[in-house]
């Protein structure tokens, strides 16, 4: 277990989006009875900041409210992700040198690693934006696919609900597993979500342009995921050699038929495991895998867990006390 925390501060950002500002004032602003009681100074370098949900947040604390939290926490970010200042850059590495923990929560993570925080460090953000995190900051070790990473005094989270994830986990690793269960219930949110769990957010591979002729040949095949057609006959229905047929199935969708296919049949799975009652092994043949054996590791590869841990979490009937062992 870290060592015990009392003073949270919380930055805030002018034009930032409002829920994410507030995630971490609802985590340790609130007064449980039973719980930790947190010195919670929200703070920001302008006094005043309006959110793009077109409401105005009073703020009572300047950046000097930094100088001795024993927490951190950047929420998130205006969306157009401009330079933060020299001040606020230079009062996070100051927080940061002292021995404060800093935490950048979803849009927040840009921030962290503006001021240098997350060079040759693990961390995460909104899965829309990873790659841009990546490519402004090159140093960073950008793992797009998790919901939060812990790196000890530094750690990240991935969008929205994910920053409350983070902020249980912290309470967790601190004051134990009694405490977060605790700020849960109060917040009707489940317990504990895995920092390693994906953020399970389907990005499609680009849809082809209607008039091209593989287009036709797409909407066809996905009706026959369950029986993927060889890519022979795709040619065929769409009048090419099978050489034309690739390069023009590439330049339609950014993919090989191969990895078409494996996308599509494990978004098929997915989809199946939200909203049917079907044991693995239907699902898996009715995504066009052998068997629930074979789904396994391709679906555990792309979205970080097993199918019956994925249900466990966002099937019709979620049970939250499911562990990642496989329903039969």
């Amino acid at each position: 277990m870290s060592a015990r925390f009392e003073s949270v501060a919380v930055l805030l950002f002018d034009g930032a989006p409002l829920f994410e500002s507030s995630v971490p004032i609802s985590v340790f602003g609130v007064r449980r009875p039973g719980l930790p009681r947190f010195d919670l100074r929200v703070c920001s370098e302008t006094g005043p900041v309006s959110t793009t949900a077109g409401i105005t947040l009073e703020v009572p604390y300047g950046l000097d409210a930094l100088e001795d939290a024993d927490v951190v926490i950047v929420p998130t970010f205006r969306e157009e992700l401009d330079e933060p200042s020299a001040k606020v850059l230079e009062a996070l590495r100051r927080s940061k040198e002292r021995g404060a923990t800093v935490v950048g929560l979803c849009l927040g993570a840009f921030v962290l690693a503006a001021a240098g925080l997350l060079d040759g460090r693990p961390a995460t953000t909104h899965w829309h934006r990873a790659p841009e995190l990546a490519r402004r900051h090159r140093l960073v070790r950008v793992r797009e696919a998790e919901l939060y990473i812990d790196d000890g005094d530094i750690l990240t989270s991935a969008g929205s609900a994910a920053g409350i994830d983070l902020c249980l986990h912290l309470l967790r690793r601190s004051f134990g597993a009694e405490a977060a269960a605790g700020v849960a219930r109060s917040m009707v949110v489940p317990p504990q979500r895995s920092g390693g769990q994906a953020q399970y957010i389907d990005r499609p591979l680009p849809e082809p342009d209607r008039a091209d002729p593989v287009a036709e040949v797409l909407e066809w095949a996905e009706g026959r995921l369950d029986r993927p057609p060889a890519v022979d006959e795709m040619a065929h229905r769409a009048a090419m050699s099978r050489r034309s047929f690739d390069r023009h199935f590439k330049a339609a969708t950014g993919a090989t038929p191969a990895q078409w296919f494996l996308h599509r049949r494990l978004t098929l799975a997915q989809r199946l495991l939200e909203a049917t009652d079907l044991p693995v092994e239907q699902v898996a043949r009715r995504s066009g895998f052998a068997s629930a054996a074979a789904l396994r590791p391709h679906f555990r590869e792309r979205f970080g867990t097993s199918p019956a841990a994925y249900r466990a979490s966002f099937g019709a009937g979620a049970n939250p006390s499911v562990s990642g062992r496989e329903r039969r």
